[in-house]
């Protein structure tokens, strides 16, 4: 009677736990990986300038699906218009995520208008640049909240990039944590580059698992291990998984907390082209693990 009843049990829960394993409940934690693989094009600027067809080409054939764009000689749209652009990305199988942009009140408006055309989903603000006084980040982030709004009324996100100089003190404070503190949540997100959190000695874990969910995209490369001289810190960046950043469990903490796009944005090349660079750290986001 009692193995009669054990192989029933057993049984049982045999027979609850296959469409279990079917649907992935339990082996997602075995399975973890990036919603999808995007790279930043500024990475292959003179490729793109070049040849752009070509090289969303073989970004495609490299396992990406989504791209950021910038604001580059030829615009974001790389002297296409915004539907001819989109076109292109898409049969090469990659998405018009985001672009970089830094422009007027007018310039936002226009772009604003032709992103949502194209699915696209953020324009974000990557560059200020470093400010004599505190109250001059406090007006940034006013500003900020006002390109927030233009982006809400069409339809998409503004995100803003800190690169090293907002982790740097200004009249003792931080400058990340004034924009931060200033910036409305339901207008303005952050695109964290985890290689200026880490140079400027602070912890990207920290700053995600804080403010969450408020950086949504982040940009992606590694730092050396042996780190080069102060003020050369663009020279120490490296391929992914090369260097000191433990990504397995930095993106499963990002990845808790909100995270949602990832850009692949390497500055230093190593006896290889930023193209080979690219299929470098596409490989390795593939296969990686994540705690």
């Amino acid at each position: 009677m009692t193995d009669r009843r054990s192989f029933l049990k057993n049984t049982s829960l045999l027979t609850l736990s296959i469409p279990l394993l079917k649907t992935g409940l339990f082996a997602a934690p075995f399975a973890r990986k990036l919603p999808a693989l995007g790279i930043q094009l500024y990475m292959v600027k003179e490729d793109m300038e070049k040849d752009p067809s070509g090289t969303l080409k073989q970004i495609g054939k490299m396992g990406y699906t989504q791209i950021e764009s910038y604001g580059g000689n030829k615009g974001v749209f790389w002297g296409m218009s915004n539907k001819e652009f989109s076109k292109l990305a898409k049969d090469n199988g990659l998405d018009v995520v985001s672009t970089h942009y830094a422009g007027n009140n007018e310039g936002f408006e226009k772009l604003a208008a032709e992103a949502v055309e194209i699915g696209m989903k953020y324009l974000t603000y990557p560059w200020k640049g470093p400010q004599k006084s505190i109250d001059n980040f406090k007006r940034i982030a006013d500003e900020f909240n006002g390109y927030g709004t233009i982006c809400k009324k069409n339809g998409l996100r503004f995100a803003y990039h800190p690169h090293d100089y907002p982790y740097k003190p200004v009249d003792g404070q931080l400058p990340i944590d004034v924009l931060l503190a200033g910036t409305d949540k339901e207008l303005v997100d952050f695109q964290m580059d985890f290689y200026y959190t880490v140079t400027e000695g602070q912890d990207p874990e920290a700053y995600i698992k804080k403010h969450s969910p408020r950086f949504r995209l982040c940009h992606m490369r590694d730092v050396l291990k042996v780190r080069l001289p102060k003020g050369s810190e663009d020279e120490s960046a490296c391929d992914l998984g090369t260097g000191i950043i433990n990504y397995p469990h930095l993106l499963s903490t990002v990845l808790d907390n909100g995270m949602e796009y990832f850009f692949v944005e390497q500055s230093r090349f190593y006896n290889e082209t930023p193209l080979q660079s690219a299929a470098i750290n596409a490989a390795y986001l593939e296969t990686l693990k994540l705690t």
